[in-house]
Formats: C-alpha cells, structure tokens, sequence
C-alpha cells in the first residue's frame, strides 16, 4: 500500500484497524442502476464467511471507526474501481502530486472517493466531463462540511483539485462550471466489491432501497450514490451522509426511515453509527454519547474535539474534551470524558478470512458539561 493510501487509512490503535482491498465477486445487478461497484470476475462462492456477518454477530460496536478527514474529493467515475483507483486514473496524477507531498509533511487530510454515474443524476455531464464534489471543513468549531460540486473537463480536474487545496487566487477560472448543490443532501454507499463481496453484497439492497425510495421522497433535496471503498467493510451495508460527514454501519432497512428523515429517537440508532469525521476516531466515542444526550438538535452544534491524555502503552483508556456551540452561538459549554476499555471481542477484518481479531471495545466511563 501506497503512502496516499497508508495516510487516508486513518489508522486508530485503540480500537478499529481499518482493513483494505481484498478481492470480491460480482453479485447480480437491479436493471436500472450500474452494477454493483466490485465487478470482479472471480465466480461466485455458494457459502461465504462474510467479515460484518462476523463483526454483528460478535456483537462489535462500529463507534470510532469513521475517517478523520478536512478534505473530500469525490469524482464520478465508472466503475470497475481498483484499489487504489485514483492511481490509474491519468486526470488525477498532477493533484496526487501535489497532495502527496502535503500528506508527507502532515499538513493535509484528505479522503479521495469515486461514486458511480447514475441514470438520472448523470443526464448532465457530458462525454468527457467529470463530476467533482468538493466537501472541506469550514472552521475550528463546525457542524457540517462546506460544499462544492463542479461539472468540468476530464483535462481540467487535476488544477481544480489543486486550486482547492492550496490556491483559491486560481478558483474564479473554473466558476462557469461550478453547480448550486449545497442545499442537496448526498449518501455515498459503499458496493465496491473488489475490496470485500460484504460491501457488494450486503451494500447494494441498502443502496437501492435508498435510490427508489428516500431519494425519490425527497423532491430534489436527496441523491444517493454507489461509491468505492471509504473503509471499514466489516460493518457493511455503511455509507457516509454529507454534508455532515457521518459514517453509519451494521444497518439495517427498517432503520433507513429513522435515519434519512430523523423522526424518532436518536438512541435507535446508536448501535449503527460509526462516527463522525469531524473529530478523531477515539472523539468519536465521547461524541456519540453527547449526541444522545442533546438529541438530533446535536447534529447542527459547532463542535471541536481534543484529546486530553491517554494511555499510550496499553490502550486502556483516553480522556476527552468537545467544545461545542449553539449555530447562533448563543449558548455552549464543554464535555469533558473518559473513555475506557469495556471488553473484547472477536471480529474478522475481511470476508473468507478464517482468521478471527481480538479487538478492545470502549465505553464511556465518565461525563460532565461545563458551561
């Protein structure tokens, strides 16, 4: 694995290794969609060990597994996607460059993503055109990622790309091809199957219940993509919400109404969610306590985490800190918290692996606001 790849990883010792690229095999396609994102031409296996049949089982707890990223490019490309697709994908190299090199220096990051071109939503990107969604964070404190999508020639990408991340001066070129999606509200599930058949297989009801029915609801303010690999395929069927940057996994069709439409209680599906990417990986477990505590209120709260100490030798516990804030900022405090080890549990990093992890799970044992 590349150092692009090994950087994106966003590797948390305390919990969650997230897992890449294994191989997977096609699975069959719904007609009015691209086929499921794996596209591999192994034949199909009849009796599958699948890793997140395994992780569910097991009862592992997805929290703290979410991808702490500033910075998303996510391109419409055709599948198939190969492990590390934006290495073979010409258009992208002199923006690999660039961000590499960022990446080394430990300034940058930043999670490349491809999403499948759709029947509908692609009706408006020419031969040769690229579509780009561009999410950064806005902010020290913030609740949602900001939001650019562009529609451009394949040739162009790479300078946009690069404009984004180190000069805007560069940006006033490329606003006729801009488009006014921030009100649009974008899921991205993972089907890419040729890094694990449970994204494919377990991902793709998940994604086609989504497309006909919630996005279909939701006059234009929804799309719901196919996209590749962001991590974490043991907790499959997961996708990614933006422009929150909330990972969700182990789900499951009946929650899907609770989760896209938010009425009812968020505890519900406390057991599907895997984080969020605006704070680390072991933030993300003090998080989820705090929202369900706050309720879905929670979700539009400035927020910053920290982490304060932690037990670098043995993992067993870590102390936190999330400043947070009203959007009118009228109103805030601080949590303070203490994570610690709860128990282990077996889980399996990737389908057909016979060979089981003992990994930590964490719980919050302590927490207080400060106003």
């Amino acid at each position: 694995m590349g150092l692009f790849a090994r950087k994106i990883s966003s590797y948390f010792p305390l919990s969650h290794a997230l897992t890449f690229f294994p191989a997977a095999p096609r699975v069959p396609c719904f007609p009015c969609f691209p086929n499921p994102a794996n596209m591999s031409t192994e034949k199909p296996k009849t009796n599958r060990n699948f890793c997140s049949v395994t992780s569910k089982a097991n009862g592992e707890d997805p929290i703290g597994s979410a991808g702490t990223y500033d910075h998303w490019f996510i391109f419409e490309i055709a599948p198939p996607w190969s492990e590390e697709f934006w290495r073979e994908q010409p258009m992208l190299q002199s923006m690999l460059a660039v961000a590499s090199e960022q990446i080394e220096q430990g300034n940058l990051r930043m999670r490349p993503l491809a999403i499948a071109p759709d029947r509908e939503y692609s009706q408006e990107v020419p031969r040769n055109y690229v579509r780009l969604l561009y999410y950064y964070r806005p902010a020290r404190l913030f609740a949602h990622f900001d939001k650019r999508e562009y529609i451009l020639p394949t040739e162009e990408v790479s300078a946009l790309a690069i404009a984004l991340l180190t000069d805007s001066q560069q940006l006033p070129q490329f606003e006729s091809c801009r488009r006014d999606t921030s009100h649009i509200r974008e899921i991205l599930v993972c089907t890419h199957g040729n890094v694990d058949v449970a994204c494919s297989r377990f991902g793709y009801p998940i994604y086609r219940k989504l497309r006909l029915e919630h996005a279909a609801a939701s006059q234009g303010q929804l799309r719901v993509w196919q996209c590749s690999h962001f991590g974490g395929h043991r907790f499959a069927p997961t996708l990614i919400d933006l422009p929150e940057g909330r990972y969700w996994g182990h789900l499951e069709p009946e929650m899907l109404d609770l989760l896209i439409w938010r009425e009812g209680t968020v505890t519900e599906l406390r057991r599907f969610y895997r984080g969020w990417a605006g704070v680390t990986q072991i933030e993300q477990i003090a998080e989820r306590e705090m929202w369900m505590q706050q309720g879905w209120q929670w979700l539009d709260y400035l927020k910053v985490g920290r982490t304060l100490a932690m037990d670098e030798n043995e993992q067993k516990w870590a102390d936190i800190e999330v400043e947070f804030s009203t959007p009118d900022r009228s109103a805030g405090g601080i949590y303070e918290s203490r994570i610690e080890v709860s128990n282990w549990v077996e889980t399996m990093g990737e389908s057909d692996n016979q060979k089981l992890t003992n990994l930590r799970q964490y719980r919050l044992n302590h927490l207080v606001r400060l106003d």
